[in-house]
């Protein structure tokens, strides 16, 4: 189907883009209440941060709110308080990171809880309930073998010590991230597993937080009381090699700029890295890798039209890609039809692996000249 549609408030393709990328809020709303299921009696949080994984975290997390969700993740400090406005009083929003260094009142003015991933952090927001004279609440994430964020073994004696000590802080649950929970089959998911055990037994009386997306399908022995999926939400397969369980939320389809028939010899695109052997129908479409469409994807990846797979070729440019469109009848694409890059014949894992990369990058780097489109 040639989506070719006008808007007539611009007198031209909708909002003057050239690439239409479609959001799908109720794929996303059935997508949480899937996980949810799957998770009970623990809850299902979300994973709001990098604006809501590129998505928009102003329109995903009041639909989420809407459909039961009432703690949201984010990474920076600077993201809760961009979310806390939109957001009823009675959701609770985490920060990943922690807080860095003077955002302790203004934390506990907007009612943000941040994750302690440090004693440092921890010094940190006990002096601010000291300061205020009130109890903070704070998450303790500790680290079971990532060795990125969260408190490592060695420091958990001391933290102990703080715990007894210290009465201003009310610690909601104990966290720490799974970093292999999309391969079942890795022997590191046992070994964290365990890890944790050993952490809920050294802090007795905490909930646990634990399953990210890939963690919620391991089974019930990860999912601790609350469980804080990302990208299975948004429509990414939580489990790699396996059949996506999750219904797609993002469709990606970008315009057509310009088409011509070059002759066999004709070099394409910069470096003239590709040569084509033969007369080839050619197509320029209106997105490169400032668009999220990585540089990676030149001479590998692929776009389609009427499910016909459309191979990109030469190199994929800043503003452009050029595509060769030889399978298709002669004058099936012109200027102003559109190719689907994401859609029913093409997933964010197929692009990512033509990539390279995973289907986070790619999600997260769909860029913002496309016109949004929210279903």
């Amino acid at each position: 189907m040639d989506m070719t549609a006008r808007d007539t408030r611009f007198g031209g393709t909708a909002g003057a883009a050239s690439g239409y990328l479609t959001i799908d809020l109720a794929a996303l709303a059935r997508n949480y209440e899937k996980l949810a299921a799957a998770l009970a009696p623990a809850r299902a949080a979300a994973v709001v941060k990098a604006d809501a994984y590129g998505l928009g975290a102003d329109r995903v997390a009041p639909r989420l709110y809407a459909h039961g969700c009432r703690d949201f993740f984010v990474a920076q400090f600077v993201e809760a308080l961009r979310l806390r406005p939109l957001l009823a009083a009675d959701a609770r929003i985490f920060v990943l990171n922690g807080l860095q260094p003077g955002n302790e009142a203004a934390c506990a003015r907007e009612g943000i809880v941040p994750v302690v991933n440090s004693l440092d952090q921890w010094r940190q927001w006990a002096e601010a309930a000291k300061a205020l004279g009130r109890r903070l609440p704070a998450v303790l994430q500790f680290d079971t073998g990532m060795s990125r964020l969260g408190l490592p073994p060695q420091d958990r004696k001391a933290l102990a010590g703080l715990l007894a000590a210290e009465g201003g802080i009310d610690v909601l649950f104990a966290m720490s991230h799974l970093a292999c929970a999309d391969e079942p089959d890795s022997e590191q998911n046992g070994d964290q597993l365990a890890e944790m055990s050993r952490i809920a037994k050294e802090f007795p009386g905490l909930d646990l937080s634990f399953a990210n997306s890939g963690g919620i399908f391991l089974g019930p022995t990860y999912h601790g009381r609350l469980a804080r999926p990302g990208i299975a939400l948004y429509g990414g397969a939580p489990t790699a090699r396996r059949q996506n369980p999750m219904e797609p939320v993002v469709s990606l389809d970008v315009a057509v700029v310009q088409t011509r028939t070059v002759p066999a010899g004709a070099r394409v695109g910069y470096s003239g890295i590709h040569v084509t052997t033969g007369e080839t129908h050619l197509a320029t479409i209106a997105a490169g890798y400032a668009d999220g469409l990585p540089r990676s994807l030149s001479g590998r990846g692929a776009v389609y039209c009427d499910g016909v797979r459309l191979p990109i070729v030469g190199r994929v440019s800043m503003d452009s890609i050029t595509i060769d469109i030889s399978a298709l009848p002669e004058g099936r694409l012109t200027l102003g039809s559109r190719v689907e890059v994401l859609g029913p014949h093409q997933a964010l894992e197929d692009v990512a692996r033509d990539a390279g990369t995973i289907s986070y990058e790619i999600l997260t780097g769909l860029g913002h000249r496309y016109h949004r489109q929210y279903r």
